[in-house]
């Protein structure tokens, strides 16, 4: 089947080929994909554009926002109840995180530190949510240690969640050349909007005016092409980006 003359397969590779460039894909990727559009875009597909699917956070937050909404403590009612019932290693991952989520940081803690000296001391999953809990509560140089060795050990596991959580945590740690580096090179790699935001607020903070333009240049852009659910989404991010960039001083 073709449209105005070019075949679909075509019109997928460009998609993919867009998508690449984007998110700061290697351009070995462009080259596969318009040498061998079809095969090429089927390996991008499960190898490239499948996995970025799975670790977008935003539908993630999206679906947790409805669920709290329509009844705000039943995830950690039911984690409790779960845990309480099979204390079980999982049970205690989820409970910690619903406790995370409920902004009961200390318990959240307590629990993931359980977690991190059981027999799933190295699970992704659990690693990951203890270094968000922990720099949430102030435990800030855990979470660095937490996170560094889980880029070391597991480079691929959710790459942006986890490079923002560290650029977050070297900026709370005062360790702003390494902050910055951090979020450069999120922004670079996957250029979304909750990594621009908060490069952006990062900059305003050290008053690195040339950074913080550009990158809310950037948003203002994308912000005009957004769906309406979209801007929901990130409308507390956007409110914050916005109240702090209209304090930064200008020249």
């Amino acid at each position: 089947m073709a449209i105005f003359g070019i075949g679909i397969h075509i019109l997928i590779a460009i998609f993919f080929a867009v998508h690449a460039i984007r998110t700061g894909r290697e351009l070995y990727w462009v080259v596969i994909l318009f040498m061998f559009p079809l095969l090429g875009s089927v390996v991008y597909f499960f190898v490239a554009f499948l996995p970025a699917m799975r670790d977008n956070r935003g539908m993630r937050k999206a679906t947790a926002a409805v669920a709290r909404t329509l009844d705000p403590g039943r995830a950690l009612r039911e984690a409790r109840q779960a845990f309480d019932m099979t204390p079980t290693a999982q049970n205690q991952m989820r409970l910690a995180n619903a406790l995370f989520e409920a902004g009961q940081l200390e318990e959240a803690v307590r629990h993931y530190d359980a977690c991190l000296s059981g027999p799933f001391a190295n699970d992704t999953e659990i690693n990951l949510g203890a270094a968000q809990a922990k720099l949430a509560f102030g435990q800030v140089q855990q979470a660095i240690d937490i996170l560094t060795a889980l880029r070391s050990r597991s480079p691929t596991f959710r790459p942006e969640q986890a490079r923002l959580l560290l650029a977050k945590a070297h900026a709370a740690a005062g360790r702003h050349a390494e902050a910055g580096d951090e979020f450069a090179d999120v922004v670079q790699h996957f250029g979304s909007v909750e990594a621009r935001a908060e490069y952006a607020l990062w900059a305003i903070s050290q008053q690195r005016r040339d950074i913080a333009e550009h990158e809310v240049r950037e948003l203002e852009h994308a912000r005009r092409h957004m769906a309406k659910y979209t801007k929901e989404l990130y409308a507390d991010l956007f409110r914050r980006l916005d109240a702090e960039y209209a304090r930064m001083p200008r020249e």
